[in-house]
């Protein structure tokens, strides 16, 4: 069954820079932040006030005040950018078979803001308070089944929870059921919503974000030697997996081919990467095998490059070994350096970004870099975008508890 090809038909997108695919990568290509202070809860006392928040977004755009009620925002964010990508793909359910669409759809961390208000509540008013919706609100699989069933999709339906490697195992498990002959058709990425005062002061605990609140723009500052913790963000990336054949005969858009995937563990710290990064080469080998290509076909990594020491000292070093001499003619950038880290939404978000940057032939660049570390010595695209020829992508995703995914796309498929 491996002889089905699985393509991208659709692209939907909602982060810090704007409501779209469209603004997105209008934001990313002029190397706009879109980091700021934290508007939505009061930060006095807070080590770390600054993040990638979702500006003037309108769950109704997307669907019916009563559905988005019962919803927790990463959920709205997810379900919004499902819509988004269905209606760029141009997938017609009234024509489709529903048990051949398929959903799987991710999240790190889920319904944070449910738990965190519920709770509040049963502090404050008793148990008699809480409301109903609770449970399928903070549920991370409530996700995939509000996509399905406001399009009506009765094929797979999961969630994966893999931490900040959510979206990628999201999109490469999706790519294996087309494959596999389960579906022919699925909707796949990643939501995340977890700017709350819990979860900011959980990641604080951690010392695991940046603390230059004076200067929120310039936080994200990847592979860059003052980097001081990654800063949060929030949205959701979701991709149209399609098989090839089915793309073509309804004459679809295609995009680029989810032509491998790769995962691995860690097996080593809760939250720390493996030395040498072992994890992140086992995943790039594996993806790199899966799709036949040679390290040296690969044009574009989007690096995972969250803007923390080991991170990105060790993915650099993982690259280097993957990749050999070719490392050094390598375009690798990180783009949480403009939307900020969106833990489980980041793979979603960031596979759109490499379509989008094959598509457009512009690789996108990591903002901020201004002093070079010297155990960070790689291409990384620094400042401003720029163009190339671009066909083979790699995307990788690495999440606490040790889980490591990485993603392949190619553009030129035929």
């Amino acid at each position: 069954m491996d002889t089905r090809k699985v393509v991208v038909t659709g692209l939907g997108a909602v982060s810090p820079l704007g409501l779209s695919v469209g603004d997105l990568w209008e934001g990313l290509v002029s190397g706009t932040s879109g980091l700021g202070p934290i508007t939505s809860f009061d930060t006095s006392g807070f080590d770390s006030r600054i993040a990638g928040e979702v500006k003037d977004f309108d769950p109704a755009a997307f669907m019916t005040p009563k559905s988005a009620k019962r919803m927790d925002r990463f959920c709205q964010l997810g379900v919004a950018a499902a819509v988004q990508a269905v209606q760029d793909a141009g997938l017609d359910m009234d024509r489709e078979d529903p048990s051949r669409v398929g959903v799987y759809v991710g999240s790190g961390v889920g319904g944070l803001s449910t738990i965190q208000e519920q709770h509040r509540i049963l502090l404050e008013r008793g148990p008699g308070r809480i409301s109903p919706f609770l449970v399928p609100m903070m549920i991370i699989d409530l996700l995939p089944g509000q996509i399905a069933m406001l399009l009506g999709c009765k094929g797979p339906n999961l969630s994966v929870v893999t931490a900040c490697a959510s979206g990628n195992h999201s999109l490469g498990e999706a790519m294996w059921a087309i494959r596999n002959g389960q579906a022919d058709v699925m909707i796949a990425g990643g939501a995340e919503a977890s700017i709350t005062s819990l979860g900011v002061a959980g990641f604080c605990a951690m010392k695991a974000l940046s603390t230059r609140n004076d200067e929120p723009e310039k936080a994200s500052r990847p592979f860059e030697r003052n980097r001081d913790g990654f800063v949060i963000g929030e949205g959701a990336g979701i991709l149209v997996l399609e098989e090839l054949e089915h793309a073509r005969r309804r004459g679809a858009r295609i995009y680029a081919e989810l032509a491998g995937y790769g995962l691995s563990a860690d097996a080593y710290h809760l939250t720390a990467p493996a030395p040498g990064g072992e994890g992140a080469i086992a995943s790039m080998k594996m993806a790199l095998k899966d799709a036949r290509v040679s390290p040296e076909e690969v044009d574009y990594i989007n690096a995972h490059g969250t803007s923390t020491e080991l991170n990105d000292k060790l993915e650099t070093a993982a690259i280097k070994s993957v990749f050999g001499d070719h490392a050094s003619r390598l375009a690798v950038s990180s783009t949480k350096s403009m939307t900020g880290h969106l833990l489980g939404a980041a793979g979603g978000l960031e596979a759109v970004i490499g379509v989008s940057a094959a598509n457009h032939q512009i690789l996108p660049p990591t903002i901020n870099y201004e002093e070079p570390d010297p155990e960070c010595d790689l291409d990384y695209v620094p400042n401003q975008a720029r163009p190339a020829g671009i066909d083979v992508i790699l995307s990788n995703a690495f999440g606490f508890g040790g889980h490591n995914a990485t993603l392949l796309f190619r553009k030129n498929i035929f």
